[in-house]
């Protein structure tokens, strides 16, 4: 049996610091989202559409309202591009979700690099 794989990751943004933590199992990720220190937030499932459906990946937000936009907004992009089940936690506590999302988008894509360097 393999291991999970973790990967952390940090950017600091009009002085703000915001955090990712990204788990990888052999049948899903999870990503943590956040804003100033980790925490949990809004929690949001994604998940592939089977190979022979067209569409987007279906969502679902399981826990929390307040970012749940940017929540399902990041647990289907993942879904599509890892094609697993994706967990997305979206802790946002002083800027708004308009803002935070290519600060988000960018820490999740320096994680799919460190990612695909590691395989």
């Amino acid at each position: 049996m393999s291991r999970a794989k973790i990967i952390r990751e940090e950017m600091i943004d009009n002085e703000i610091s915001f955090f990712s933590v990204y788990i990888e199992t052999k049948n899903s990720i999870q990503i943590y989202l956040s804003e100033s220190e980790t925490k949990l937030g809004t929690l949001a499932v994604g998940m592939p559409q089977p190979k022979n459906l067209i569409g987007s990946p279906l969502s679902s937000v399981l826990l929390g309202d307040r970012n749940t936009m940017i929540a399902r907004l990041f647990a289907e992009y993942l879904a599509k591009k890892i094609k697993k089940i994706s967990l997305v936690s979206v802790f946002i506590k002083s800027i708004k979700e308009k803002e935070a999302i290519p600060i988000f988008r960018k820490l999740i894509d320096n994680i799919i690099k460190k990612e695909d360097k590691q395989e």
